[in-house]
């Protein structure tokens, strides 16, 4: 067993794939033990040294800031490299609110939180290394990318006034924009890993990195450099231009991607067991609506909260993207929201009504998710324990 021991440490977000997966190797390279954050687990045989490395779930969309600050007060890590992002190549008109939402969560407001936790980290005068993937798209016109490029210019003009705060303050640490035009050798729209083609620019990345420069355009003479100063010249012909080329380049995903899900419940008493049923929803959608039912006469219950209070506790929820009140059949839900998963309890499995519902969906692109319950806290548990309790208290008087 390899017992090697790491005196130094680095945090990359994002370093399961493309570049930041490149990064990490590389500085694995240099001796660094590298915690590889996001949302899926890096390809071990594209990883060298399997003990120099620690991979830890994380999921932007949901952000774990406990997390961050373990990170941020080990005194052994000295570098933070932020390469996390997404985006595709897509007219504004097919971008759903929740992708909308999704990609400025993603691009700009997680490595904002993510560099406030570490700015005590930043802002002293011991060497911290610190860089942020942005792209070129943020500093120009860049139509069919519009929300992408607003997040990336969102970011960037973040970096550029916290280095001048760190330089006016004293402090030679700074945060890095590395800001590329198109990279070949990523999953980033739609490609594939391929260490081989980004090798020589994650050598530049990490040399500017430990530079501790302030920006790095990767082939800024012989490209970007004609493409700024073009877009500085005249920025509406530049912007026709832009879109021309990305409609010429075949990249173009003018479809709607957002996986849009329902579910309906009464969701009276709330606990924890109606918390994990909308995680678990959550998880598996990008928006999320919700029916909450007048009441529980469909079950031959009555309901202890009121219906107002109901909608207003489940859209409290950090789960729910909507909350609206439920239909009496969930295909009249499917005509008002065009939902792509329907999710149930699993005994609705096999009953008759459902498997109409499945006929009826065959051909709309629904999948309906069943999800089996669990044991533990129910409203039935609850509403029988206030009902004993109540009894007790009666026989007591």
């Amino acid at each position: 067993m390899n017992n090697k021991i790491f005196s130094k440490k680095a945090v990359v977000v994002g370093g399961s794939n493309g570049i930041g997966l490149a990064v990490t190797n590389k500085l694995i390279s240099l001796g660094y033990h590298v915690n590889i954050l996001d949302i899926c687990e890096p390809n071990r045989e594209l990883l060298g040294d399997f003990n120099a490395y620690t991979y830890m779930s994380c999921n932007l969309l949901d952000f774990d800031e406990d997390l961050f600050q373990r990170l941020s007060s080990d005194d052994e890590i000295e570098v933070l490299m932020i390469t996390a992002g997404f985006g595709r190549v897509a007219d504004f008109e097919y971008l759903h609110t929740a992708e909308i939402e999704n990609l400025i969560k993603v691009n700009t407001i997680a490595p904002l939180k993510i560099l406030s936790i570490f700015y005590e980290r930043i802002r002293c005068h011991k060497s911290f290394y610190c860089g942020v993937m942005g792209s070129i798209a943020g500093m120009i016109s860049s139509p069919m990318f519009s929300v992408y490029a607003a997040s990336k210019a969102g970011i960037y003009r973040f970096m550029e006034s916290v280095n001048i705060e760190l330089e006016v303050a004293g402090f030679k640490n700074r945060i890095l924009n590395v800001s590329p035009g198109s990279i070949k050798g990523t999953k980033f729209n739609g490609g594939q890993n391929s260490l081989e083609q980004i090798d020589s620019l994650v050598n530049q990345i990490v040399s500017h990195l430990f530079l501790s420069d302030t920006l790095f355009i990767p082939d800024y003479e012989t490209i970007y450099k004609g493409v700024l100063d073009r877009y500085k010249e005249d920025g509406h012909t530049f912007g026709l231009s832009s879109y021309e080329y990305k409609k010429r380049s075949g990249r173009e995903k003018n479809e709607m991607r957002v996986r849009i899900g329902y579910l309906s419940g009464t969701f009276d008493l709330f606990h924890v067991g109606h918390l994990n049923l909308l995680r678990r929803a959550k998880e598996q959608c990008d928006y999320l609506v919700v029916g909450v039912h007048p009441d529980a006469s469909h079950k031959g219950k009555e309901t202890f909260i009121p219906f107002e209070e109901r909608v207003e506790i489940v859209g409290a929820c950090k789960y729910v993207d909507k909350v609206v009140p439920s239909c009496s059949e969930d295909s009249e839900a499917w005509d008002l929201w065009h939902y792509t998963k329907l999710f149930v309890g699993s005994d609705y499995k096999g009953t008759e009504r459902f498997n109409c519902y499945e006929e009826y969906f065959k051909d709309k692109g629904v999948e309906i998710i069943y999800f089996p319950y669990t044991q533990g806290t129910s409203s039935t548990q609850i509403r029988n324990s206030i009902v004993v309790k109540s009894n007790d208290i009666v026989e007591e008087k």
